[in-house]
């Protein structure tokens, strides 16, 4: 395992109108080219670190530590980079401010640009909100950015996604063990009722009536929704609210550089991208990656056809991680 690195930010002023000294915990493999050209980024999605996105590379696949220089970078409120569960004053706990994707992007371009020194990303890839993490880079820093690959995400928040992960947290507040976030030990309970709730959207209809989950070595839904809440376990709850927090704000034009025109946002990605989402995917729609694609320079929609829904795009399934990689495989090849 790599070793963590840190990077921190003095005094960032974010969105929500907070003031705070913001740290980025990341890894990086393989080593930096000579000149500087072999970068490719991947922030983390909800719910995941650094560790969860090992899955988009390995030596011989696309992505490969071999040949290219990965930085793989935790976005705040996951726990590692600034979260509720880590810092140290009055933001700690419930208190914790919005950081919103924004946020997350203009701080890891100071680590691109200031702590790392590189000049271009050849490519910036991510899952779920590591896919919004990575149209926001498109938007904001085009010349920094040579080819996108979003998966199983979008450019902002739809409103049936941002309904779903609302009800989810909100079961998750209910629970008594939860105290308001005012906890002093892990709530289990609150965090088991809302992994209960979001293992029948992370996997799609077809996944369970068609027993793909026999596949992971479960034998029912219930095994899938232990599956689910096993996952989650690993979080702290305050921080699972922070990164919804996240979610339910997102939407790459709003910041002073778009002002809300969205579709000025989206025009201005220049870099060679392909957008993928899962056709069975029930909250992340082809749909909607359909509308951003037409007003994109050079964008196409090459959705993974799948039947395991959102986590088509979370490594599970060989095929899907195909599917992945030849989209990989020819952004790579766009010359800087």
């Amino acid at each position: 395992m790599e070793p963590i690195k840190k990077f921190v930010i003095k005094d960032y002023s974010t969105q929500s109108g907070c003031q705070l000294d913001l740290t980025i915990q990341y890894r990086t493999y393989g080593v930096l080219s000579s000149d500087r050209s072999n970068a490719v980024l991947i922030p983390s999605f909800y719910g995941g670190n650094d560790i969860d996105v090992q899955y988009l590379f390995a030596p011989g696949r696309a992505l490969d530590p071999e040949k290219h220089f990965i930085i793989a970078v935790n976005m705040f409120g996951n726990g590692y980079s600034t979260s509720p569960s880590n810092i140290k004053n009055e933001y700690s706990g419930a208190e914790f401010p919005t950081i919103t994707i924004y946020d997350n992007v203009m701080c890891q371009h100071l680590l691109i640009t200031r702590g790392l020194k590189i000049p271009k990303l050849r490519l910036v890839t991510g899952f779920s909100l590591g896919a919004a993490q990575a149209m926001q880079w498109g938007a904001l820093f085009p010349e920094m950015v040579n080819a996108l690959l979003p998966v199983c995400g979008a450019a902002r928040v739809a409103p049936h996604n941002k309904l779903f992960i609302e009800s989810a947290i909100q079961v998750l507040k209910q629970i008594p063990d939860f105290y308001q976030g005012n906890y002093t030990s892990p709530p289990l309970d609150a965090i088991d009722a809302f992994g209960h709730v979001y293992a029948a959207w992370l996997f799609s209809q077809d996944f369970f009536a068609q027993k793909i989950y026999t596949s992971l070595g479960l034998s029912s839904p219930e095994d899938v929704v232990q599956f689910t809440q096993t996952y989650f376990q690993k979080s702290d709850a305050n921080d699972l609210i922070a990164m919804a927090n996240t979610w339910t704000a997102f939407d790459i034009s709003k910041n002073t550089k778009f002002e809300g025109d969205f579709s000025k946002a989206l025009s201005a990605i220049t870099a060679k991208t392909i957008i993928m989402p899962c056709d069975t995917d029930l909250y992340f729609r082809v749909s909607d990656n359909a509308r951003e694609v037409l007003a994109m320079p050079d964008a196409r929609l090459t959705p993974l056809r799948s039947d395991w829904g959102h986590a088509a795009g979370f490594g599970m399934n060989a095929s899907d991680n195909d599917t992945i990689d030849e989209a990989i495989e020819e952004l790579l090849e766009q010359k800087l």
